[in-house]
């Protein structure tokens, strides 16, 4: 419990930063420099910045100019709150509470609690601005082509056998997962010529499949078409939309992305046992 509630203090420290890492990236400015209410910009001060409790306490008001803030500020808050206590179970589960004094268990931790925030800035950009940040997406996908390459988790690749020098299977498994999906994505690119999905979903294609491995990213993608589907429906349902509204792609795979890596393997053994009904 004392780990779960740290975790989650932390995961709403780091949501109020990347809230500013969101604003900043959309106005092009430094992520260096005191934080400023974006009405008045007047600079903002200590108990302004406490990460969901100032918005309740100021009731969701600019302290010095009265203007309304964002519900986005403590969504994204709360959200990355609870990925990084959902990642911090999944990394390390009660029956192996043991293994987060292990250096390569914290390495792991650090590097999905990074890509973790890469999502969320991605997931909330795309979703208002219709632009996937390369900003965001080229340095989280070599972050994590090098966590795979060294393989931190396995500690097993580049090993000297007796065949000689050799490549992990799990740098296989993710490379292929990568390459998997964002060739999909190509495809559906190329013969749509950028009308059904943008050429940010190939790259993102990318990051994700290094994030789940095969199969799970096939779970993620799975998911994402499934939500994709539903929300669109329910837009046109409510004619708020037809059929050439554009809709944001990247935020259902980052949904379906985030319910992959922490139960992609149960709706896998799901999947496999309709099959086998059938």
């Amino acid at each position: 419990m004392f780990y779960n509630i740290i975790v989650f203090i932390f995961g709403l420290i780091i949501g109020s930063f990347l809230n500013c890492v969101i604003y900043r990236l959309e106005k092009r400015e430094k992520l260096t420099g005191r934080s400023y209410c974006p009405n008045c910009n007047h600079t903002l001060s200590w108990p302004d910045l406490a990460p969901v409790f100032s918005f309740i306490f100021l009731q969701g008001k600019c302290r010095y100019c009265g203007k309304k803030i964002s519900m986005q500020y403590p969504i994204v808050e709360i959200a990355t709150g609870i990925i990084f206590l959902l990642i911090f179970n999944y990394q390390f589960p009660i029956i192996n509470q043991l293994s987060i004094y292990k250096l390569s268990s914290l390495i792991s931790l650090i590097f999905l609690f990074y890509i973790a925030g890469s999502l969320i800035v991605i997931f909330f950009y795309d979703l208002k601005h219709l632009i996937i940040p390369d900003k965001i997406l080229f340095p989280a996908i070599a972050v994590s082509f090098i966590y795979r390459v060294l393989d931190f988790k396995n500690l097993d690749l580049f090993k000297i056998s007796d065949l000689g020098f050799r490549i992990s299977t799990p740098l296989i498994n993710y490379t292929l997962a990568a390459f998997l999906a964002s060739g999909f994505f190509l495809a559906i690119y190329l013969l749509s010529r950028g009308n059904w999905m943008g050429f940010g979903d190939v790259k993102l294609a990318v990051l994700l499949g290094l994030l789940l491995g095969f199969p799970n990213v096939l779970a993620g993608l799975f998911l994402a078409f499934f939500f994709g589907a539903i929300i669109g429906l329910i837009i046109i349902l409510l004619k708020k939309g037809g059929l050439k509204s554009q809709l944001p792609f990247a935020p259902f795979l980052i949904l379906g992305s985030f319910i992959a890596l922490f139960w992609g393997q149960e709706i896998v053994r799901w999947h496999q046992s309709i099959f086998l009904l059938i």
